[in-house]
């Protein structure tokens, strides 16, 4: 017979197993917020690394070709969904450290994209042209769309609405591919946009996609909001009157500098940085700096840009003030510097530095370095932040 004494007795131990099978079940939980990923180019692999702690956490490969990848994450950041110089579009899960699904979906990408909702996958290709749109889910295909006579597509953005925007190498065109009503899309051709478009962005509001020129000085516009108004052409002939030097690497315009009132963009060709009033789009300044850049970053907050630079001065970092569009920091942190990633808020800025085989990490108000981590030939480095961001 169960007496009060008993009952109880049973019930407190009941509530102990409970809550130590629950306890054990929390200590297997971690959220995604501070994590990402990096691209180890020569061994077809992929770190995942902890940006708190600045560790890494797992090595994935298999992952093919990577000597030119990005990556684009889903929703709840725990996929990230890798675009591969050979075709290849991988799916790896970030907290179990492994690789979902790989398929070869062309013969040679350039990058992709996510949809608003986090649904669909796209990726843009050299080999054979065009852009084809997958299933986030399975990695099944959902659309091919071809380019004409196969040109090069080039500057895949996300877009709000499930739109995708891309341009076109070859024939000098942009186009907008709108999943808005289902999974065929609605194709709007906007052509003569200026010669052999190399790279495209999306403005962090989602209203304006930017195409950079390599077959002639100046940027094209489209404002998404007054599509009818149709392509405008912006920092026309900015390099007009001096020689343009060889372009050992083409700069991106994906991490776009915002500060304010101002955006930092690379000039092809030139050793500056082009100051533009976003509100007029037009040139307000120049920034002479050590070498073509690359990529021009604002540090969350706008205060700060970082920049890196093509090969042969690929060694080097300089850091601007925005307030006074001075350089205020020239950093070395080794050979090959090909990408830089902040944390969320921006205290922290990781570095890939190729040819040392690691990946260096620094303070960003003191410029004090931290740690490094091991890695076989890093270049992309991206942090699961990215997920909630237009563009990115």
């Amino acid at each position: 017979m169960f007496t009060f004494k008993k009952i109880r007795k049973l019930t407190t131990l009941s509530l102990i197993a409970c809550a130590t099978a629950l306890s054990g079940c929390v200590t297997d939980l971690r959220g995604t917020g501070d994590l990402g990923i990096v691209i180890e180019r020569a061994n077809g692999s992929v770190l995942v690394i902890d940006n708190t702690d600045d560790t890494t956490l797992s090595r994935i490969e298999g992952l093919g070709d990577l000597s030119h990848a990005s990556a684009v994450y889903s929703r709840d950041g725990r996929y990230a969904y890798v675009f591969g110089r050979d075709g290849g579009l991988s799916k790896v899960d970030v907290l179990t450290g492994k690789l979902v699904n790989r398929v070869i979906q062309g013969g040679n990408s350039i990058g992709g994209a996510i949809s608003q909702d986090g649904k669909l996958i796209a990726v843009s290709n050299y080999v054979p042209g065009g852009v084809k749109v997958f299933d986030a889910e399975t990695l099944d295909l959902v659309a091919d769309i071809p380019a004409n006579e196969g040109s090069k597509t080039v500057g895949l953005a996300d877009a709000p609405g499930n739109v995708f925007m891309v341009s076109l190498w070859d024939d000098g065109e942009m186009w907008k591919l709108d999943f808005s009503k289902g999974n065929t899309p609605k194709i709007t051709k906007f052509k003569d946009i200026g010669v052999n478009p190399y790279d495209g962005l999306i403005s962090p509001d989602g209203r304006y996609y930017v195409v950079g020129l390599f077959g002639e000085d100046g940027l094209a516009k489209l404002d998404l909001w007054n599509e009818d108004k149709g392509v405008t052409r912006i920092l026309d002939h900015y390099g007009k009157g001096v020689k343009k030097l060889p372009v050992y690497k083409m700069p991106h315009l994906e991490g776009w500098a915002v500060a304010g009132d101002l955006m930092f963009l690379p000039a092809v060709g030139h050793h500056e940085l082009l100051v533009v009033n976003k509100n007029t789009w037009k040139e307000v300044g120049r920034i002479p700096v050590h070498g073509q850049p690359i990529f021009a970053m604002a540090q969350p907050g706008g205060r700060q840009i970082w920049v890196n630079f093509s090969v042969p001065r690929n060694d080097t970092v300089q850091v601007i003030d925005t307030t006074t569009l001075k350089i205020i920091k020239t950093m070395k942190p080794g050979k090959g510097v090909l990408h830089m990633e902040f944390t969320p808020r921006g205290e922290k800025v990781w570095m890939s530095v190729r040819d040392e085989n690691k990946v260096s990490i620094y303070k960003t108000d003191t410029f004090e370095k931290l740690s490094e981590i091991k890695a076989l030939k890093p270049s992309g480095i991206f942090f699961t932040d990215r997920a909630h961001k237009i563009g990115l």
